[in-house]
């Protein structure tokens, strides 16, 4: 079954959250999204609310920008969670966007081998072992998680060029990418990710999950929406690129995307997207239905 999720964007205060997110356990979504995107909202904090005010959801932070975090803060915040919220949380890291980790003084020259450091101490202090790595931005000594989590974690690596989706098959358990791909990006990605997979010896060793948002907008001005913000981010001429309509057109949307290989699809609404609430229902009580 495809996976079918819904974020709730930065734009937004964050004394909304709490509401969204209620409704969005309530109304049996699967997964409810948050973003540490600067300079709005922390993402650990907010996951680590929205978990707590609610009973089944999983709560995905997409992304948490490697550049401004030491790992094994992110790892210690990982743990954590997972041990408080078991099979809960879902945790994806990745380079950040560029000129604003230059703004607050946290851009490097080379973020893919920053990420790629990250990825492999993270997931080893996740697994309980004791880390000591001494490399070009990643430095360990003798570092362990008193509480590590009590059960294996995935993480995802965001990722959009070949070097970083290369990468994210070698060394992630899963991709997330971004509502700037469409279905033939979703293949390309795969097959990316597989070369990386292949790469690091391990091809089919185990699941390696693809999450894409979608950009979605909603009601009867929802294609003026979806029109205006694919412009404002230089995205207008990208083909089967956002879907705007009724349920039936987002439902096929998401099955494009599934179809070419996304595992879980999470519908994203445009930043001015006038009712947060309703759309969250819109996606668990009339999409959810549609997508097998």
């Amino acid at each position: 079954m495809t996976g079918l999720g819904a974020v709730f964007r930065p734009q937004l205060a964050p004394e909304r959250l709490r509401t969204v997110a209620r409704l969005a356990d309530d109304a049996g979504l699967e997964e409810l999204w948050l973003w540490e995107d600067c300079f709005r909202e922390g993402g650990i904090s907010t996951a680590a609310a929205a978990l707590a005010w609610t009973e089944r959801i999983k709560v995905g932070v997409g992304l948490l920008p490697v550049p401004l975090r030491n790992v094994a803060i992110t790892a210690m915040e990982a743990a954590t969670l997972h041990r408080m919220f078991p099979g809960r949380p879902i945790l994806a890291v990745g380079h950040g966007v560029q000129d604003w980790m230059g703004q607050v003084g946290a851009r490097v020259e080379s973020p893919v081998t920053l990420l790629r450091e990250h990825l492999d101490a993270l997931r080893a202090l996740l697994r309980g072992e004791t880390v000591t790595v001494e490399g070009r931005y990643v430095k360990l000594d003798d570092v362990a998680l008193d509480w590590p989590p009590a059960e294996p974690v995935p993480v995802l690596a965001g990722a959009t060029g070949p070097r970083s989706l290369r990468l994210a098959g070698s060394a992630a358990d899963g991709t997330l990418l971004t509502a700037s791909t469409p279905p033939e990006g979703v293949r390309k990605a795969r097959k990316l990710i597989e070369e990386g997979r292949e790469s690091a010896g391990r091809p089919g060793a185990e699941p390696h999950e693809v999450v894409v948002y979608l950009l979605t907008a909603t009601g009867t001005d929802g294609p003026a929406r979806l029109k205006a913000e694919l412009g404002a981010e230089g995205l207008a001429s990208v083909p089967d690129l956002g879907v705007a309509g009724d349920a039936g057109a987002v439902a096929e949307a998401v099955q494009r995307l599934a179809d070419a290989g996304a595992d879980t699809v999470v519908l994203q609404p445009t930043g001015d997207e006038p009712d947060p609430e309703g759309f969250v229902r819109f996606v668990a009580e009339e999409v959810r239905p549609l997508v097998p």
